[in-house]
């Protein structure tokens, strides 16, 4: 026997994660384009000052949202480094 109170959470959950994996899905997709623009360009694949603006500006929205500055950061963190990989590899 399911609880019903604990199947409607999960189902919530369920749905925000589907989300989630979509959102960054297409967050990737502009970050391949941007990837590939930057190696056109002869840009370098990291930019360390939009780097810190974004992650600040990411802990303020975190704090906002009553979500740990901590761990948005570090999330962050993680999606940047894989984003910087990828524009690693578009430049050949």
């Amino acid at each position: 026997m399911t609880d019903p109170v604990l199947q409607a959470y999960r189902e919530s959950i369920d749905n925000i994660d589907a989300a989630l994996v979509f959102m960054l899905a297409e967050r990737f997709k502009i970050t391949q384009a941007v990837g590939r623009y930057k190696a056109e360009t002869s840009l370098p694949p990291a930019d360390p000052g939009r780097e810190t603006e974004q992650i600040a500006r990411l802990r303020a929205l975190a704090a906002s949202a009553n979500l740990d500055p901590e761990f948005s950061e570090k999330f962050l963190r993680f999606v940047i480094d894989e984003v910087i990989r990828h524009h690693q590899a578009a430049r050949g």
